[in-house]
């Protein structure tokens, strides 16, 4: 279930509130291969699953930067912002990663509105931690508070 906002208002009176979660998605090795073609990471605990599997996480895992860039896919399943000119992307100010997302995994997004605040330039920023969790694990393998402007 998604949050649905209609106004800087609404934005602005949900600090505080959950967005909701997105659906699950299964991690694959062919995903994490294709993270590691297009940032020129191969390190063996993500590419090489004969080696991982006698590795510390007994397979391979996908990288943490890949994880926090489904945060993209994750978040418009979590909240939508009506009636805005534009959105826009406007960074992170904390990321961290608690735990390893395993091949085969099922992960998904969780929203929290923890900030918002009108902008010099007409916006309304927003602070949303999405917390990604994986399926059965006590231990999310992201918390990211990310920050989006939205243009009326």
């Amino acid at each position: 279930m998604s949050t649905v906002f209609n106004s800087p208002e609404e934005i602005l009176a949900a600090v505080g509130k959950p967005l909701g979660t997105s659906e699950w998605l299964t991690m694959t090795q062919a995903r994490i291969d294709r993270f590691a073609d297009a940032t020129d990471d191969h390190q063996w605990i993500h590419v090489d699953p004969q080696r991982a599997q006698a590795g510390p996480f007994g397979a391979t895992i996908a990288h943490g930067w890949l994880t926090l860039s489904l945060v993209a896919r994750f978040l418009p399943q979590i909240v939508e912002v009506r009636g805005m000119r534009m959105g826009v992307n406007y960074g992170a100010d904390k990321v961290r990663f608690p735990a390893p997302v395993r091949v085969g995994s099922r992960i998904r997004g969780r929203g929290e509105l923890i900030a918002a605040q009108p902008t010099q330039d007409g916006a309304v920023q927003a602070t949303i931690r999405v917390t990604v969790e994986i399926e059965g694990q006590a231990k999310p393998a992201c918390v990211a508070d990310v920050l989006s402007r939205y243009y009326f």
